[in-house]
């Protein structure tokens, strides 16, 4: 049996020390800070701002238009005039690298959120429905993937005609496929934990489940997975513009400043380094904050 003195008040000393010393963090908080500890992953993370806000301010406060020609500075040399040089029309490479950026960082940007809709949407449905329609939604995924990504590119872009609209759709069409296996992979994970039962049991619809609580939890690994698509959508631009599927004059992205260098490669070897050192710099940046956030986003090193 209790008594009365079995319990006391508690003293002042005890009180402060079973007090909470620091807030509790959020799951979002938590990752934020494991990802401010990665070095790497700030510092790409710090390269990709400072190339958007050249990519956004260079181009307007600079004298010089990207399309701007003149002959009096045809293949010059870096200079304090012209930083990165001139092409063979006379036109400031520096502006037409950070307008390049504008273009390439565009394709990468609104294709893998074209891919992440698609590929969310068909991982989704794909893995919380199950049976004999995750199995022939998967096949045509298989199909897909099976064949490279950029022979659907080459082809979509010969039928659809060059363009940066044409850009835009046939990466965007083409790279949902790993999305999709991605999502469907967490969504077969998550549909059978205890928070999806309950909402069944209270009696949510199947697509409030999907969308409101099996996709947000999921949304650690779409993020990764989205990081790492940006460089990929990047580097098949450059290499579209490269040979010709890509953008037309006088529009500038790194692969049709790449393909341009290429003629006089042996005698103006500048033209072809910024926009080529641009480009290996960006995909190197989103690579280290891939990682970061990988590494951010795994539970087991909160333990």
């Amino acid at each position: 049996m209790y008594n009365s003195e079995d319990f006391r008040p508690l003293t002042p000393e005890e009180r402060a020390s079973s007090e909470i010393q620091r807030p509790s963090k959020t799951y979002w908080a938590d990752v934020w800070s494991r990802l401010k500890a990665d070095k790497l992953a700030m510092l790409g993370l710090f390269i990709i701002t400072v190339i958007i806000l050249f990519a956004v301010f260079a181009p307007v406060f600079s004298r010089y238009e990207y399309d701007e020609m003149d002959f009096n500075f045809s293949n010059d040399p870096p200079s304090f005039t012209h930083w990165f040089g001139c092409d063979m029309f006379g036109r400031d490479l520096f502006i037409r690298v950070m307008y390049g950026a504008r273009i390439s960082l565009a394709v990468g940007f609104i294709a893998s959120f074209i891919s992440l809709f698609i590929g969310v949407i068909y991982g989704g449905i794909s893995g919380f429905i199950g049976g004999r329609c995750d199995n022939i939604m998967m096949r045509i995924v298989d199909v897909i993937y099976s064949v490279p990504a950029m022979i659907y590119v080459i082809l979509l872009m010969v039928v659809v005609g060059p363009g940066l609209k044409s850009i835009f759709i046939t990466l965007g069409i083409s790279y949902w496929a790993p999305m999709a296996r991605m999502v469907r992979a967490e969504v077969m994970r998550l549909k059978n934990e205890e928070f999806v039962i309950a909402a069944m049991i209270t009696g949510a619809s199947p697509s409030r489940i999907l969308f409101r609580h099996i996709i947000p939890n999921s949304m650690g690994a779409v993020l990764v997975t989205l990081t790492f698509s940006v460089p990929g959508a990047i580097f098949t631009e450059a290499f579209l513009s490269f040979v010709g599927l890509g953008v037309s004059a006088p529009m500038a992205s790194w692969g049709v400043l790449s393909s341009d260098a290429t003629e006089a490669l042996a005698i103006y070897p500048w033209q072809l380094f910024f926009p080529a050192a641009a480009i290996s710099i960006t995909i190197l940046a989103f690579n280290f904050v891939g990682d970061g956030l990988r590494d951010a986003l795994d539970p087991k090193l909160g333990k």
